[in-house]
């Protein structure tokens, strides 16, 4: 008898609940406050949605006019400047060129937590007709960094970026002038690390325009790094300041009184430089010079 009763309690406590979240919905199952235009329908819920439905256009446009949506208040006002957060008085008729009329697609008026909303889309482009989808600028406000300033303005957007969003851009690099393409640093932050430092010149050296990594610096037109002298730059390169100095004294016989016995052997009396003579690990000198540069420096 007990447990009947016990049921009994439990079903009217559901159906009281289901006819409250009816009843007064904006209590029981509100996602939160809505947007100051809306304010006044808080405790109005069937204003714009239908029950077991939701929110639909077709209840927006009861108050809205098609016609006069983002451009005229539901009073007949024109939107201002300042309402439509514009540095220009809004003049398109943006929502009539839509190719699909469903205000939820972009829109939303609760804030606080979305605990029946359904997900969030962000805007979609392709509701865009294609005429309008080309012109960027009707809707985007051109930017004015020296970035864009120097592309050739023939450029449209969509030459680095796309409808899903500003970022991450696909830049080409083919659209800039020589002068700018050998300028890397009018774009770009050097870098500060200890390898690029004391490393002046064109990035293009090392480097693609396709992508920062992988680099494609040749060590082999300074020195050939095969057998044993396959090594990590802090081997020859002490100074990380600067990579341009180098030493080979250290390893195995190359001592600096193994080096200068060697060469004055030879009468060779410069020999700080070795790749200037000595291009790989083979002994032999190239031919090229008889070490005319001090202190480990290359050219």
């Amino acid at each position: 008898m007990k447990g009947r009763w016990l049921w009994i309690v439990i079903a009217a406590n559901l159906v009281a609940l289901v006819g409250l979240a009816f009843w007064l919905p904006h209590l029981m199952i509100s996602p939160g406050p809505l947007i100051p235009g809306h304010a006044t329908l808080t405790t109005d819920c069937y204003a714009c949605h239908a029950p077991l439905r939701g929110a639909s256009t077709e209840r927006c446009i009861t108050c809205h006019t098609v016609a006069d949506i983002g451009l005229r208040t539901t009073k007949g006002q024109a939107i201002t400047v300042a309402q439509a957060v514009r540095a220009t008085p809004m003049k398109m008729s943006f929502h009539q060129e839509l190719t699909e009329q469903d205000c939820m697609a972009c829109h939303s008026d609760h804030a606080g937590p979305k605990l029946t909303q359904r997900d969030r889309r962000p805007f979609s482009h392709a509701l865009l007709r294609v005429a309008t989808r080309e012109r960027c600028a009707s809707c985007h406000a051109a930017p004015t960094d020296d970035r864009h300033r120097k592309l050739n303005p023939a450029m449209g957007c969509v030459t680095c970026h796309t409808a899903d969003g500003w970022k991450p851009a696909h830049f080409d690099h083919a659209a800039l002038t020589k002068v700018e393409l050998d300028r890397c640093e009018s774009c770009h932050k050097p870098p500060g690390d200890s390898l690029h430092r004391p490393i002046k010149g064109n990035c293009a050296q090392c480097h693609s325009t396709q992508a920062w990594e992988p680099a494609t610096f040749e060590h082999d037109k300074l020195f050939v790094l095969d057998r044993d002298h396959n090594a990590s730059c802090e081997t020859c390169h002490k100074n990380p300041a600067d990579y341009r100095q180098y030493t080979c004294y250290g390893c195995h016989e190359h001592t600096l009184a193994n080096v200068r016995e060697e060469h004055e052997e030879e009468g060779i009396r410069n020999f700080d430089n070795c790749v200037k003579c000595h291009r790989s690990a083979d002994e032999e000198p190239s031919g090229e010079g008889r070490g005319e540069e001090k202190d480990g420096e290359r050219d």
